[in-house]
């Protein structure tokens, strides 16, 4: 049995495994995702999903599933399952065995004396998903029909019934292609052997999506099925299906199969799970290097990027990539700003701190590498036009004020990382001076006059050092405020000011450090995370669900955050070194139980903040498994 397993009786429970997700990604930037019975939940979920950049830059669902029939004898068993008005059909997850990850997605299906196992795979460098087919075992002559359910459609939007889809197909060898609409690209579905087409269009209707509705969105849509393929198959035979974007040459399937399951890290246990997670999340097109910042919704942000980049790739001694995503970063640089999300024209810099985790970023870089002088090459100018531009001050009224400390904000805008906005504005504006920021802001100073010895920014950071205690610090309380804005400070408990314990440079002392740390620990901490606000303020919220409304309330005031435990972790270690070193080691392998849960083999983006911390969120978050990666590493080192 391998690391994570489900077997029949977890299988067959709708009510356990509709909430266990894969998500499997390839370099290129398309993933497939779904259930582990192959049920989709949400609209999100597809086996083939893709950029369309000729349309937009989002992704677009090509392939939303597929329904297998096994045939014998003239009785027809379907192995599919989808969610319509009141009912699940055709319900073919009754005859599934097992499930497996190792090293791929592997179902088995057992239809009285046949034994079907299915194993899926993305291609690396193309768009284009292959699901193989072997039969295990089988007493008489059996066929298999593939009924492929298209979609067509942008991941965040749903498709319906309408006259302008192009029900024409082109033969291609061992399979048809498809372009619904004139301005996607086509999809090829091939297989490795010969088989029958049966063109039989028709619409299928209100199939529905549970989590999208649980979320408050519109939950029901019409999906596109063209026909049908039929193939014999016989025991010990495989046959591999393919849905790409381009043509695939049937005769090399097989080996093209073999060579991509040769690529994988092995799932087989904790570590390997968050290694092969890591690097999917690194996307490489068009000649740009890109984190995605999670699945399966997120594209890339340039904070979660920072943030996440020395975990996924610098604790797997991958420094080229880690340089390449940066280089990609600094492209998208519009003055002191980097993109809180999107490129070029489509930018948006609405992130007073993605520039000043661009200098972290870079200072792990040099930890995990010893190489300065890249950095100095690279980077310097880059890094004294981001001081330059805090100091003369730049858009959405960030600016430096005569105490050396940052303000930044307007009404309307979220610029830190607690960036929910509903229909009533900003959940958390915190319009100000906030605490990290600050603390970056010193350490940012600090690092640059390390590689420059520049007199006039280390007279600033200690500026910087001064004013940040004398305005944050409150002695008394024994911690920072949250943000300060005139007279106003905000002394709500949340995690934002443990990122100052753990930079290279804090502007704290010992002291300072350990009382801050120690109110987190009792306060902030859980098994999952540091919770983002305290459980005993009166605006906490322990449980992320209902609508979007709801749920951006909830966001960023009391649910949990895992990448956090990353500066916990580090200003702790700091502190108590050797002899921290278990009870740090207790939370990071707490982890190892989510691994066959909501996003099986890899971490969501949030939990909620009250007991037992349920995952919710994005089913695979980058900054969680790369702050879990670089706590390792930081472990390694102690």
């Amino acid at each position: 049995m391998s690391y994570i397993h489900f077997d029949k009786t977890q299988l067959i429970n709708l009510n356990y495994s509709l909430d266990r997700e894969i998500i499997r990604t390839n370099r290129g930037g398309c993933y497939t995702s779904t259930t582990i019975i192959g049920c989709n939940t949400r609209k999100y979920h597809g086996l083939l999903v893709v950029p369309q950049p000729q349309i937009d830059e989002q992704l677009h669902v090509m392939l939303s599933t597929i329904h297998e029939t096994v045939i014998q004898r003239g009785a027809s068993f379907n192995l599919g399952i989808s969610k319509f008005p009141g009912n699940y059909s055709p319900r073919g997850h009754k005859y599934l065995e097992d499930f497996d990850t190792e090293p791929i997605p592997k179902l088995t299906y057992r239809v009285g004396g046949v034994l079907l196992q299915k194993e899926l795979i993305l291609d690396t460098n193309r768009d284009r998903v292959m699901i193989k087919y072997t039969l295990l075992e089988a007493h008489s002559p059996t066929k298999i029909r593939i009924s492929p359910f298209l979609g067509f459609r942008g991941y965040h939007n749903l498709s319906k019934e309408n006259n302008r889809i192009n029900k024409e197909f082109e033969k291609v060898p061992n399979g048809v292609k498809f372009q619904l609409y004139p301005e996607y690209s086509p999809l090829y579905l091939q297989f490795s052997k010969r088989n029958e087409y049966n063109s039989k269009p028709e619409w299928y209707f209100n199939v529905e999506y549970i989590m999208e509705r649980e979320r408050g969105y519109e939950y029901q849509e019409d999906l596109f099925v063209p026909g049908y393929f039929e193939f014999d198959i016989a025991k010990g035979e495989s046959v591999i299906f393919s849905a790409g974007l381009t043509e695939a040459d049937p005769s090399t399937r097989q080996r093209a199969f073999e060579k991509e399951l040769a690529r994988r890290i092995p799932r087989n246990n904790f570590v390997n799970c968050l290694k092969n997670s890591a690097g999917q999340f690194i996307q490489k097109r068009d000649g740009k290097t890109h984190v995605i910042a999670g699945y399966p919704w997120f594209g890339w942000w340039g904070r979660d990027t920072f943030v996440s980049a020395p975990g996924l790739v610098l604790t797997q001694g991958d420094k080229d990539t880690f340089l390449d995503i940066m280089d990609t970063m600094v492209s998208d640089l519009h003055g002191p700003l980097f993109p809180n999300v999107g490129s070029g024209v489509m930018r948006n810099l609405a992130s007073m701190d993605a520039p000043l985790w661009f200098f972290w970023s870079l200072q792990q870089y040099i930890r995990f590498t010893g190489d300065t002088k890249t950095i100095k090459k690279k980077y310097l100018d880059k890094m004294k036009g981001i001081i330059d531009g805090f100091r003369k001050g730049t858009d959405y009224n960030i600016h430096m004020l005569e105490n050396g400390l940052i303000y930044g904000g307007q009404e309307g805008v979220a610029l830190t990382w607690m960036d929910a906005v509903n229909s009533d504005g900003p959940v958390t504006p915190r319009i100000g001076c906030p605490v990290e920021i600050n603390a970056l802001w010193y350490n940012s100073l600090c690092f640059y006059h390390e590689l420059t010895n520049e007199t006039e920014i280390k007279d600033l950071a200690e500026q910087v050092k001064k004013s940040f205690t004398e305005v944050f610090w409150e002695e008394k309380k024994g911690y920072l405020a949250d943000y300060v804005s005139g007279d106003y400070k905000d002394w709500a408990i949340r995690p934002n000011m443990v990122i100052a314990t753990s930079l290279p440079y804090s502007p704290l002392e010992e002291s300072q450090m350990k009382s801050i740390l120690e109110i987190a620990k009792s306060k902030l901490l859980t098994p999952r995370g540091l919770r983002s606000l305290a459980p005993d303020d009166p605006g906490y919220k322990g449980y992320y669900h209902g609508n979007q409304y709801t749920r951006d309330i909830a966001y960023h005031n009391g649910t949990v955050w895992a990448w956090l435990l990353g500066h916990f972790v580090e200003g702790y270690l700091r502190l108590h070194g050797k002899a921290g070193k278990h009870f740090v080691e207790k939370i990071v392998q707490a982890f190892d139980d989510v691994m066959p849960q909501y996003g099986i083999g890899t971490v969501a983006e949030i939990y909620d903040g009250d007991p037992p911390h349920r995952p919710k969120g994005a089913i695979s978050s980058a900054w969680s498994i790369g702050e879990l990666l670089r706590m390792m590493y930081i472990l390694e080192k102690v």
